[in-house]
């Protein structure tokens, strides 16, 4: 069985989904509900996809990268 080509997500990516989530939540929201809650779904998704990145990616990414050309 092949395994997945799934590339890791960087750490800011997750803290920028985790902070963008937050903000949404409690600064657009109150405003503007349909805007905010458009917001937290798009964060949601990246903090779910930042986790997926996490779990499935290959633990020796760095050494498989330098190696491909």
């Amino acid at each position: 069985m092949a395994q997945p080509n799934i590339t890791p997500l960087s750490s800011s990516f997750m803290l920028t989904s985790m902070v963008g989530f937050l903000l949404s939540a409690f600064w657009i929201y109150g405003g503007d509900k349909t805007w905010g809650i458009t917001f937290m779904l798009f964060f949601g998704i990246m903090f779910v996809a930042a986790i997926i990145s996490m779990t499935y990616a290959p633990v020796d990414f760095e050494e498989r990268k330098g190696r491909k050309k």
